[in-house]
């Protein structure tokens, strides 16, 4: 049999992709590319981004019949003068040079205070997948042109002088079809996407123009966003549409930023697929994120009030957000000024302080209505106990099926009030102290606590027999429901009793210790609730950061997730014009010494905490096996020396 020689790996193999080149390579990590929409959409947010900043009173795009498209603004412009530091054109720059753009500053001086622009990526993106690209430019009585072709500059910029008063930006862009899996736009898409950024910027005209059918549609609102849902919901609606509108002034600048809000409008409907749109600074965000968790949380805290007030609630009968949320339509624009986004497409918001700010805007609004308007407030009321009871039905099914059999609960575990395995999660907690914080801060509804005392038996060679031995595994077993199994293939889960199981512990190399133990004994003696995907491993920060004021920022508390984290938080600190010094850092020693508060913020809030499902691999159960033998086996010194020489530089100990 004829055996491969191994390539050669020498430094000459280590390639550095400069320029645009990473988008040629690898655009998915930039741009979706099922079809060239989302490259078009940033030159679009970017003529949208000149509105929001006042500038601006018109975006036209054109289908033009050559497959091109075009985006016109009439915003300030961009600069196309020499860059101070690079001496380059800036508007070259700004469509060659990934991570450049002038939407970083968000101070003073900045030239956005609101954009949906944040990473400096966008159009250079959209440059790097265009066949040609054209810009003009108008500003200060002159006109700018310049031509790519690939990313690159093929017709250098040229100035002329027109006198005139004309300013904006025109775009005109090729897409590649070599990078997407179809070359045409989605009409239906584009259409909704431009109608949306009308209805959001009351008083600003956007228009379609198709160059081949010579056919124009023109968008300008001047009303709000109820009319826009009212045209798109499923059914008739339960009760009248519900609207606010919230903007943060100088007062409220101790908690959000000067110019922070949302803008939204809910509907109730009983029948049909609700409808569902959020922004984020003008951008679409299709998979929500913090802004629409807080909208929820607004949502279901208003109604729960209205239900106890008014003694409206059955008895046995627990509700929970979804009950009230399930059936909600809504359209929601909130306004962050520095967006924290899930990758470049932004398609999801993380930003923490979105949810308390959006929950804000929501809540004394609605219980403002619901107080004057009671009839209407009941009739909501009773669809969401309705949810409520159906849920509650299809959770005893399963409870039925299960049998009655149930073992007597380790009594130092505070349980969870839900029996929904879709919504419950126990947390494996690290000491008593760290177990009260996280018992006074959970959700009671769905979440349950198991405070673990010291660290786990190493129950990597321990018979399956004799694991009951040990209390600590005893407990965790009782507690999740599920006895010890050799493989996934027979595992037995139908007496789970929680959808997470989650690790929670110190975010030091203790912690890292116990965490190790517990995977390990998931591992060997509980393989099928990682096959399921139901073991997690909680991340809590290791260090606090109060930051002062700055420019339109409030003072605010900032979590770091390590060394790491910290470093690059304290660089955007110093980029806002903080001094040095001018914060404050504090390090967790444990869990115990958060307060349950900042345990909820940072640890055990769905909406904002970092959870990571356990997995296997690429070598799969058995290449995960061998590894733990390595590290936790009796006989296995020698491997494990061999292992920490060969990574030991690869990894940094806190100690």
């Amino acid at each position: 049999m004829a055996t491969r020689t191994p390539s050669s790996y020498t430094e000459a193999a280590i390639r550095v992709l400069k320029g645009l080149e990473p988008v040629k390579q690898r655009p998915g990590m930039y741009t979706r590319t099922e079809h060239p929409l989302h490259v078009v959409q940033e030159v679009i947010d970017n003529a949208a981004d000149e509105a929001l900043a006042g500038a601006g009173k018109r975006i036209a795009v054109t289908l033009h019949a050559d497959g091109s498209v075009s985006v016109e603004d009439d915003g300030r412009g961009i600069p196309f003068g020499l860059h101070p530091e690079e001496g380059v054109p800036v508007v070259e720059i700004v469509f060659t040079r990934l991570h450049a753009g002038g939407k970083f500053d968000k101070g003073a001086g900045g030239a956005y205070s609101f954009s949906g622009g944040l990473h400096g990526v966008g159009v250079s993106v959209t440059n790097a997948l265009a066949k040609r690209l054209t810009v003009q430019v108008w500003r200060d009585g002159q006109q700018a042109s310049l031509t790519f072709a690939g990313g690159d500059v093929v017709e250098p910029l040229q100035v002329t002088e027109t006198g005139g008063r004309k300013r904006g930006t025109a775009v005109r862009v090729w897409p590649d079809a070599r990078y997407f899996d179809a070359a045409e736009l989605p009409r239906a898409e584009l259409v909704h996407l431009l109608r949306s950024k009308a209805v959001l910027m009351p008083g600003v005209t956007v228009t379609l123009t198709q160059e081949k059918s010579g056919e124009t549609q023109t968008w300008l609102y001047k009303g709000g966003l109820a009319d826009y849902l009212a045209q798109t919901l499923p059914a008739e609606p339960l009760l009248p549409l519900i609207a606010g509108s919230f903007t943060a002034g100088t007062g409220e600048t101790e908690n959000f930023a000067e110019g922070e809000g949302a803008d939204w409008v809910l509907a109730f409907t009983e029948d049909g697929a609700p409808q569902r749109e959020s922004y984020v600074n003008l951008i679409p965000t299709v998979a929500g994120g913090t802004h629409e968790a807080g909208l929820r949380d607004g949502l279901f805290q208003a109604v729960k009030g209205f239900i106890e007030l008014h003694s409206l609630l059955p008895k046995g009968v627990k509700l929970m957000p979804d009950d009230v949320f399930s059936r909600a339509s809504f359209v929601l624009s909130a306004k962050v000024l520095d967006p924290q986004f899930q990758g470049q497409t932004k398609e999801r918001l993380n930003s923490r302080d979105a949810l308390r700010l959006v929950a804000t805007a929501v809540r004394p609004t609605l219980e403002l209505w619901l107080s004057q308007h009671v009839e209407h407030g009941k009739r909501l009321a009773e669809l969401a106990i309705r949810q409520a009871q159906t849920r509650q039905r299809a959770a005893q099914k399963v409870e039925k099926r299960k049998g009655s059999g149930v073992a007597v609960l380790p009594g130092k575990l505070t349980d969870c009030e839900s029996r929904d395995l879709a919504v419950n999660e126990l947390f494996l907690v690290e000491g008593d102290s760290a177990g009260g914080s996280a018992k006074m801060g959970r959700d009671k509804e769905t979440q349950a606590i198991l405070p673990l005392r010291g660290k786990v038996l190493n129950a990597w060679e321990v018979e399956q027999g004799r694991l009951f031995a040990n209390n600590e595994i005893h407990d965790i077993a009782v507690a999740i429901g599920v006895d010890p199994h050799a493989s996934a293939s027979v595992a037995d889960l139908s007496g789970l009793r929680y959808g997470k199981v989650c690790i929670l512990s110190d975010a030091d190399v203790d912690g890292s210790h116990i965490q190790v133990l517990l995977l390990t004994l998931f591992l060997r003696h509980f393989p099928g609730l990682i096959e399921a995907g139901h073991i997690h491993v909680a991340r809590p920060p290791l260090f606090r950061v109060d930051a002062p004021a700055r420019g339109k920022k409030p003072a605010a508390k900032l979590y770091a997730l390590d060394e790491g984290e910290l470093s690059a938080m304290l660089d955007k600190l110093r980029k806002e014009g903080v001094r040095e010094g001018g914060w404050t850092i504090s390090r967790f020693k444990g869990l115990g010494e958060m307060n349950a508060e900042q345990l909820w913020d940072t640890t055990l809030n769905p909406d904002t905490r970092r959870l990571l499902c356990v997995a296997y691999g690429e070598a799969g159960p058995a290449g995960s096996a061998d590894m733990f033998t390595r590290l936790m086996g009796k006989g296995e010194a020698q491997a494990r020396r061999e292992l920490m020489e060969l990574n030991a530089d690869a990894v940094e100990v806190d100690v």
